[in-house]
């Protein structure tokens, strides 16, 4: 039995190497996106791809997945386009990413329920128990892509907002020496590229879509629901009425900036005022009996050593 469940960790360990490694990273998408604003084709692959093992895993995940995924396929077209909108807000735009979520909700659900089948049957536990670990670690691990999204997309949606008041400093300076809008938001994604690398993403995808034809206000929106920040659906709302009704577009930027300024420093002004109350816990559980113990400790040896001489303890 103790062969059996190496075995079975091993195998499990295995595929998750496996997903991890094949996941579409946020740096491939960066490249992706960098080499459609240049022009450039998806190179080819080399003859001798084949035989590569990445080549060769791939090629088993890409047969594995549509399997995987049936299982939990959403019920509708409305339920696959949030689950998109989600990815994209985590960094993952391509079309592979949602296949591979899906799939590895199932994989890794089936994989942990088979570790819990492989311990609980190689320690001898009853039925009951071995089916109820198992099916709790499956749905475990069946939440775990789920989870991992959430925490994804609110990484990535703080530090967009984060740079935003930096980048619309950038941008009112841009504007004001003379750039069309179009133009600074370029200009900011350059510049911005290497600080705010998640914000820079967003505005070169803005700006490559003005570009194809896309009307500007369509293209901050959809910028806005990539981000899934509301900074951001609050700037592109100013942007938008300050276009329509022929206002300074400058000063709405100016003012925008300033008050995400504010909102970020009261932000940290938040944290700040929490941390107190966050310090609580580790100095009841650790500073406190440290220093009762090195306090209180040689008064109770002592107290304790003459009740033993002296006191009712002697003998």
């Amino acid at each position: 039995m103790n062969e059996i469940f190496i075995l079975g960790v091993l195998v499990c360990a295995s595929v998750a190497m496996i997903i991890y490694s094949l996941w579409p990273t946020r740096r491939q998408e960066e490249e992706e996106v960098l080499r459609r604003i240049a022009g450039k084709r998806q190179n080819a692959e080399p003859a001798g791809a084949m035989g590569d093992p990445r080549s060769a895993a791939r090629q088993v995940l890409e047969k594995v997945t549509p399997i995987a995924m049936k299982p939990v396929m959403p019920a509708s077209e409305e339920e696959m386009s949030t689950l998109r909108e989600k990815l994209a807000q985590a960094g993952f735009r391509r079309e592979s990413a949602t296949r591979y979520f899906l799939a590895s909700k199932t994989i890794l659900g089936a994989a942990l329920a088979a570790v819990a089948l492989i311990v609980c049957l190689s320690s001898g536990h009853e039925t009951k128990h071995v089916l109820g670990m198992a099916a709790f670690l499956g749905g475990l691990g069946f939440m775990l892509p789920n989870l991992w999204l959430r925490l994804a997309c609110s990484q990535r949606a703080e530090k967009i907002r984060n740079g935003l008041p930096d980048s619309l400093d950038l941008l009112v300076v841009s504007v004001e020496s003379g750039l069309a809008l179009d133009a600074g938001l370029q200009r900011v994604s350059d510049e911005m590229r290497n600080v705010h690398a998640e914000l820079s993403e967003e505005l070169q995808i803005a700006t490559l879509e003005t570009q194809m034809g896309v009307p500007r206000s369509e293209a901050l929106e959809n910028m806005a629901r990539r981000t899934g920040v509301d900074e951001m659906r609050a700037l592109v709302a100013v942007i938008t009425q300050a276009e329509k009704f022929g206002t300074s577009v400058a000063k709405a930027l100016r003012t925008q900036a300033d008050a995400l300024r504010i909102k970020r420093r009261l932000k940290a002004e938040e944290r700040a005022q929490k941390t107190t109350v966050k310090l609580m816990l580790p100095l009841i559980l650790f500073i406190f009996p440290s220093i009762f113990v090195v306090l209180l400790g040689p008064a109770a040896m002592r107290i304790a050593e003459t009740l033993s001489k002296n006191g009712p303890l002697a003998k």
